[in-house]
C-alpha cells in the first residue's frame, strides 16, 4: 500500500532537483514539458475519459494566454494571479461551447472542434480586438523576476512556479475521475444509452467535461505566455491542437500519468529529430511517431498495464480444502 505514495514522492524530488543539474535551455524546455502536461490532462479528461473527441483544444490554450496577457498588460494583475483567472474565464467558454456540441459526436463533433481551432487564430488579429490582444504584433510580456535571486535564478523560479501549479492539477484531475463525475463521465464514454437510464444528465455533464478540460488547457495556456514573454495569432494554429492530440494518444487518452510522456514527446522529440536531420526533421518525427505507435498502441500507459501484468503472472485459481 505504500508502494504508490513512496513512488509519487519519488518522481516529485527528481522533478525537483531535475531543472538545477541542468542548463538554462533545458531548464525551460522542461517548463514548457510541464505546461503542455497539463493541457494535455485537459484533453485526456474530455477524450480518455468522457469519450468527446477535441481538435480544439489549441483555440483555449489560446484563449487562456491572451486572457493572462491582458490581465497582466492591462490590468496589473499579478503573473501568479493570471492563471486561475484565465482558466476561470476558459471554463465558461468551453462549457458554452459544450452545450450546443453535446449533440454532437465521432466525427462531427471532431470537425466542429477543428473549426474552433481554425477560426481562433483570425479572430485574434481583428481589429476590434487589437487593443487587447495586439492584433498581429502579438503582446509582449515582461519575465516575472525570482524573490530569491541570491537562491534562484529567473528560470529556475518559473519551472517551480509552473511545476507547483501542476501538482495541485493533476491531483485534482486524480481526484476528479476517481469520484462520482469521473464515474458518470466514464459511464457516458462506455455506455451512453445505460448512463441516461440510470438518470445521469448527459448534456450537461457532456458540457461540464469541455468546461473542465478547457479550464486545464486555459490555465496551460497563461502558463506558456508567462514563461515564454511574448505571444502571437500564429502561435495558436490549429497544428497546436493536433500535438496536443499526438501527445495524449502517445502517453495513453485515457490516463493521467501518461500525459508527462506525451509531454516530453511533442517537446523533445521535435528538437531530437531536426538535431538528427536538418534536411527533413519532419520524416524523423513521423517515423519516431509511428514507431510508437506500433509498439505502443495503447500509449505508454497502455505498455505500463500489460507489463504489471505480465509481471503478476496469471492469476492463481482458489481451491477449498
Amino acid at each position: 500500500m505504500m508502494r504508490a505514495p513512496l513512488g509519487l514522492a519519488a518522481v516529485l524530488a527528481a522533478a525537483i532537483v531535475l531543472p538545477f543539474l541542468v542548463s538554462g535551455f533545458h531548464a525551460f524546455q522542461l517548463t514548457q514539458l510541464v505546461v503542455y502536461a497539463i493541457a494535455i490532462l485537459g484533453l485526456n479528461l474530455l477524450t480518455g475519459f468522457s469519450g468527446q473527441i477535441s481538435l480544439g483544444n489549441g483555440a483555449f490554450y489560446a484563449l487562456g494566454a491572451y486572457v493572462a496577457a491582458a490581465l497582466i498588460v492591462h490590468a496589473g494583475v499579478p503573473y501568479w494571479l493570471a492563471p486561475p483567472l484565465a482558466g476561470a474565464v476558459c471554463f465558461v467558454a468551453g462549457y458554452l461551447f459544450g452545450l450546443p456540441a453535446a449533440r454532437l459526436e465521432g466525427l462531427y463533433l471532431a470537425l466542429a472542434t477543428f473549426a474552433l481551432a481554425v477560426v481562433m487564430p483570425q479572430l485574434l488579429k481583428l481589429d476590434a480586438l487589437a487593443r487587447w490582444t495586439g492584433g498581429s504584433q502579438g503582446v509582449l510580456l515582461d519575465k516575472p523576476r525570482s524573490p530569491w535571486p541570491a537562491v534562484i535564478d529567473d528560470d529556475r523560479w518559473l519551472y517551480l512556479f509552473c511545476l507547483a501549479v501542476a501538482v495541485a492539477m493533476f491531483a485534482a484531475a486524480w481526484n476528479l475521475v476517481r469520484g462520482r463525475t469521473g464515474r458518470a463521465l466514464i459511464a457516458l464514454r462506455d455506455h451512453p444509452i445505460a448512463a441516461g437510464a440510470m438518470g445521469i444528465d448527459i448534456a450537461s455533464y457532456k458540457a461540464t467535461a469541455f468546461g473542465v478540460s478547457s479550464m486545464y488547457t486555459g490555465v496551460a495556456g497563461a502558463l506558456g505566455a508567462i514563461i515564454v514573454g511574448f505571444i502571437s495569432p500564429d502561435s495558436f494554429t490549429f497544428v497546436l491542437s493536433i500535438q496536443f492530440l499526438v501527445g495524449g494518444v502517445v502517453g495513453g487518452i485515457a490516463s493521467i500519468g501518461g500525459t508527462l510522456f506525451g509531454a516530453g514527446f511533442i517537446e523533445l522529440v521535435p528538437n531530437l529529430a531536426k538535431h538528427l536531420s536538418d534536411d527533413a526533421p519532419g520524416v524523423i518525427y513521423g517515423v519516431l511517431l509511428i514507431v510508437c505507435m506500433k509498439l505502443m498502441p495503447g500509449g505508454l500507459a497502455g505498455l505500463v498495464r500489460s507489463a504489471r501484468r505480465g509481471f503478476a503472472g496469471p492469476a492463481v485459481p482458489h481451491t477449498r480444502s
